[in-house]
């Protein structure tokens, strides 16, 4: 019997306040940072399993000893029972009788859990020669509902409706997995959008995202309104009337100052707004969805869980969704989110600004439009060039689209050297940094 021998956790930092790379409304010096999870077993081929919590710099410590305080729910199980039945091993964490008292299922500890679950299903995906989203896309229906934990959101989508929605994607699954293969999946950027950026850096970087084939560019807003009606003025000068233009205010408003404030950024033709106000105020995101029509609105990159995504659904309160890897439960969560977007008719568009998010959320788009939605064109998903380098897989894009990933896993592993650098606070990068902070 092949077992999990131990859960290894580091706290890992970049100093990207230094540019200002990441910089919004809401987060004006952001560290990118991760609370790194490696799952070793006593496999002599040296398997392990990789996953993270994105964070960005002061409380990584913490994050890193809520993923540390898992080890007495992983250490010691049977590698073949866990890879094999991922729905239950995700359970096991969500369920425990202590831990689950920290939530239920949101915050630090199921942030933590998330990183668990997604080594997990890296460990399935290197044991099984598969890149992570093929091996969603592999699956039976009934094997992926069996992935998922309906508790809480029956009301909305129930194991019969999942697998009715997974049975219908099953015919042009072969069909959908070449056109992936050969074309790739759409891609929009926030590289030229930070807020920390001044207008020349604005237009150069805006200017090159068209060129390298993005069709969507989108802006960090909500500190000053005279500077956000400049910033997109120049953005559509530069990007041209074709191009969409998305925004995201990161939390900043009041529902009555986001309604204001966005009447005044309507003329510029916004292809959305992202998170206008609080992440958990379903029924403020429905009323300023209603008072600022026809502009779509989008939450869901800090939206803590399942429940929190079937009532903005319910409500009617989102026209698109941004799903995170490292935010809800896990890779099994976020198979439980897409689905409940297929049956509302609601488009994912995954967020993906931060260090390793591009890397790990490629994998459940793509495995949405094989197995689930079916559709791709519809919907994008974001690219950050940061950090990349970091990763032993990054992410490839060409043309404004990612490229489906090869290897094995799911694509979170960090190179050693980058983690022994960038490890907080010891390692070289910040003993010498003037961006120390913690």
């Amino acid at each position: 019997m092949t077992i999990i021998s131990s859960l290894e956790t580091c706290d890992i930092r970049f100093p990207t306040s230094r540019d200002l790379d990441g910089s919004d409304a809401m987060n004006a010096d952001p560290d990118y940072s991760a609370s790194y999870v490696i799952l070793r077993t006593d496999d002599p081929s040296g398997l392990c399993g990789y996953g993270f919590v994105f964070t960005i710099g002061r409380g990584n410590e913490v994050q890193t000893a809520a993923c540390a305080a898992l080890r007495h729910l992983v250490v010691g199980r049977d590698v073949n029972e866990v890879v094999n039945d991922l729905g239950s091993f995700a359970r096991t964490l969500t369920n425990d009788s202590q831990l689950r008292w920290l939530g239920p299922e949101k915050g630090v500890m199921h942030m933590a859990i998330g990183a668990v679950v997604n080594a997990a299903w890296d460990m399935a995906g290197r044991r099984a020669g598969k890149p992570v989203w093929q091996l969603i896309a592999d699956m039976t229906p009934e094997e992926i509902v069996e992935l998922i934990d309906f508790r809480y959101i029956s009301d909305a989508l129930t194991p019969a409706e999942a697998l009715t929605t997974l049975r219908a994607a099953q015919a042009g699954k072969a069909d959908r997995m070449a056109i992936l293969r050969s074309n790739g999946y759409p891609a929009y950027t926030t590289s030229p959008g930070w807020l920390g950026y001044s207008d020349a850096k604005l237009a150069r970087l805006a200017t090159q995202a068209v060129h390298d084939g993005f069709r969507t560019i989108k802006l960090k807003v909500g500190l000053n309104l005279n500077d956000d009606v400049r910033r997109c003025q120049l953005a559509r000068q530069v990007i041209g009337p074709t191009v969409g233009l998305a925004i995201d205010a990161n939390q900043r408003w009041d529902v009555d100052a986001a309604i204001a404030w966005l009447k005044e950024l309507a003329p510029f033709n916004l292809a959305w707004v992202e998170e206008p106000t609080s992440p958990d105020d379903i029924l403020g995101h429905a009323t300023i969805r209603r008072a600022i029509a026809p502009i779509p609105i989008s939450t869901g990159e800090h939206t803590q869980n399942r429940v929190v995504f079937k009532q903005l659904f319910q409500a009617h309160a989102v026209d698109l969704i941004q799903i995170d890897a490292a935010r809800v439960g896990g890779v099994n969560e976020n198979l439980a989110i897409l689905l409940m977007a297929a049956k509302f008719g609601v488009p994912v568009f995954p967020h993906a600004g931060g260090v390793g998010l591009c890397e790990l959320v490629q994998h459940l788009a793509m495995a949405d439009f094989i197995a689930i939605s079916g559709s791709m064109e519809d919907r994008a998903i974001e690219f950050v060039d940061h950090l990349h380098e970091h990763f032993v897989d990054p992410v490839r894009i060409r043309g404004g689209r990612y490229l489906t990933p090869i290897r094995p896993g799911f694509s979170a592993e960090m190179r050693p050297e980058s983690m022994v650098l960038f490890n907080f606070p010891d390692g070289p990068e910040w003993k010498t940094s003037r961006a120390l902070v913690g």
